[in-house]
């Protein structure tokens, strides 16, 4: 006979109900923080509500690693902006960096252009899972020019690992030769984002034509009516000293320009970015303190010099008195043989430089640096001034290469020295404040071309740059 529930037991016991309610708000509790986990942001939301978080795609993919929300992007060029992130991936999101791909025979030239265009066209940046990347206003990415010295670099490295913040920026490496070597040096950088791209119209990549030396092309010091007789590559276009093209000479400004439209122009992970950029070279040293001060000059150049557009952290003084001159800058126009160590500038400068393509694409001089300051005179409007440091964050540590003809090359020699000057004068670095030291003496003047660039193919490739061609 089945048993009758009485109405007592139908009634909702205490107990059973609190054990409901425990359960309904430890699920509500659950939910609400997986949401967040989802949909989380950095704190100071004010500060972050219009950053460019960029992610990565598959490294197979040709196209670039990183995308933007155009829907979200501001006018990078607006004072509105200036507060803002531009950059933004976070730390711990990816599980991938440097991938070797070894292998490459050197002198498989097809196949070492294959890797170049894939890798220029992946902007691959490493390091991201242990760092991340944030860059705005007040950031500093370091650019290195690097050719094919292996020994060199390894030095540079070795001094980027101390500087202080390093961590935060961007390190970004231009080559123009494609060596495993190289590569491999790359590829031991543990202390910050990093990223490689190469000069596809490289030397190396065309050994016997153009922009390489053809078999054809005429010697250096043959003359013009010579030349025209035995119809050589270019006869009729001398440079004004009457000499023909070397291609060892004129790749590294080809180079050198090539970098600046492909950084600022191509890199999508730049194309919002207004902060600095610091060029260095294969051979420099830098100062532990070197970003620190860059951002303290920035600081300082919207107060007491705010026409300066460049800022130099190295010099060439044979006597360096940090004790006096560790905190003090010196103001002027800029001069190629005093001031091409060390540049730092923005996107504004660099806007400033491609409207002067022509005029540098036609200069009759191979150097980049006389060719800038020959555009400062000349194009670039108001000249360009200059703030640079006293006391040098910047060495240059080659003795041999390009315009180095020395023959006892000993860079770990140079290395010492610098390192015992930097130990030396210890305390006088990372200092409290910069202030005006002086006004450079030294008269302005639009430089005479060395020549070396006379050749119409290499005016030619040049101008090629700005429409995207190289």
């Amino acid at each position: 006979m089945p048993t009758l529930t009485s109405p007592l037991d139908m009634r909702f016991r205490p107990v059973r109900l609190i054990r409901s309610l425990f359960m309904i708000v430890l699920i509500l509790f659950v939910f609400l923080n997986l949401h967040v986990l989802m949909n989380f942001e950095p704190n100071n939301s004010d500060a972050y509500d219009r950053t460019l978080l960029y992610k990565l795609r598959h490294r197979n993919n040709l196209k670039a690693h990183v995308q933007t929300d155009r829907s979200q992007l501001q006018d990078s060029d607006g004072p509105e902006n200036s507060s803002k992130v531009e950059v933004l991936i976070l730390p711990n999101q990816y599980n991938q960096t440097f991938v070797s791909r070894h292998n490459i025979p050197e002198h498989n030239l097809t196949q070492i252009k294959l890797e170049i265009d894939r890798r220029n066209a992946e902007q691959y940046v490493h390091n991201l899972q242990k760092y991340g990347l944030s860059l705005g206003p007040e950031s500093v990415v370091i650019v290195v020019q690097v050719h094919d010295r292996a020994n060199y670099l390894k030095i540079l490295l070795d001094s980027l690992r101390k500087v202080k913040g390093i961590e935060k920026t961007l390190l970004i490496f231009s080559h123009d030769v494609f060596s495993e070597q190289l590569n491999s040096i790359v590829e031991t950088i543990d202390f910050c984002p990093v990223m490689q791209i190469f000069f596809p119209v490289s030397a190396q990549l065309h050994p016997k034509e153009f922009p390489g030396e053809h078999p054809n092309d005429c010697p250096r010091n043959v003359k013009k009516d010579q030349a025209l007789k035995i119809k050589c590559n270019n006869a009729n276009h001398p440079d004004k000293y009457g000499h023909y093209r070397e291609a060892k000479y004129c790749q590294t400004k080809h180079h050198w320009f090539w970098k600046l439209f492909h950084v600022f122009d191509q890199l999508t992970v730049m194309k919002n970015y207004t902060g600095l950029v610091l060029l260095l070279e294969e051979d420099y040293y830098v100062a532990p303190d070197v970003i620190t001060i860059l951002q303290m000059m920035n600081h300082l150049k919207k107060k007491d010099c705010k026409d300066c557009r460049m800022l130099t952290a190295g010099n060439y003084d044979k006597t360096q008195s940090y004790s006096i001159n560790s905190g003090k800058v010196e103001l002027g126009h800029w001069i190629s043989s005093r001031h091409n160590m060390g540049m730092a500038f923005t996107r504004d400068l660099w806007k400033d430089i491609k409207k002067c393509t022509s005029e540098f694409c036609n200069f009759d001089d191979y150097n980049w640096d006389w060719t800038l300051q020959h555009l400062s005179m000349k194009c670039i409007p108001d000249k360009v001034k200059v703030m640079k440091m006293k006391a040098t964050r910047v060495f240059h540590i080659g003795e041999c290469g390009v315009h180095h003809k020395g023959k006892n090359c000993q860079p770990d020699n140079k290395k010492k020295q610098i390192e015992t000057q930097l130990q030396s004068n210890k305390q006088h670095l990372f200092p409290n404040v910069l202030s005006v030291g002086g006004q450079s003496k030294f008269k302005l003047r639009d430089p005479k071309p060395n020549g070396g660039w006379g050749d119409k193919r290499d005016r030619e490739l040049c101008l090629s740059f700005a429409k995207g061609q190289g």
